[in-house]
C-alpha cells in the first residue's frame, strides 16, 4: 500500500502527463473541489470509493480507481449529484467534465501517478 500524502504530481495516462492534485488527508478529500470554478489537470482523492457533486461549481469527470490503479468506471457528474461507491475502488480522480475521453482514459486503463519524483502505485 503506498504512502499517499496531499501534494501535487503528474498522471500519466497513456502519452499524456497531466498535472495533478492529490488529496490524501481527511481535510483536503473532503474540500475537494469546493469552491472552485474549475480544475486544471485533475484531483486523486485518496482513499476514496465516492464522490458527490453537491455544492459544486461545475459538472466533472470522475474515474474510479482500484488498488492498482485501473480504471474500473467512469462518468461525468453535474452538479447536486450523488454518486454511488464502487465497492472495489481504493481511489476517484476528478476533472472537468468531458477531459478524461481526451486522455483516452477509459475503463481497464491503468494510470501512473508521479508525486515528488516517486512513483506511486496503488
Amino acid at each position: 500500500m503506498a504512502n499517499w500524502r496531499d501534494g501535487k504530481g503528474i498522471l500519466t495516462v497513456g502519452e499524456a502527463a497531466i498535472p495533478l492534485e492529490v488529496a490524501a488527508s481527511y481535510r483536503a478529500r473532503t474540500r475537494g473541489l469546493l469552491g472552485r470554478d474549475g480544475v486544471t489537470g485533475a484531483l486523486l482523492l485518496t482513499p476514496a470509493a465516492g464522490v458527490h457533486t453537491f455544492r459544486m461549481r461545475f459538472a466533472i469527470d470522475v474515474a474510479y480507481l482500484d488498488r492498482n490503479l485501473r480504471v474500473l468506471a467512469v462518468t461525468t457528474m453535474p452538479p447536486g449529484r450523488l454518486g454511488l461507491p464502487r465497492p472495489r475502488s481504493r481511489h476517484v480522480l476528478e476533472a472537468g467534465a468531458g477531459v478524461m475521453a481526451g486522455w483516452g482514459l477509459r475503463v481497464g486503463t491503468r494510470v501512473k501517478v508521479d508525486v515528488s519524483g516517486r512513483l506511486m502505485r496503488g
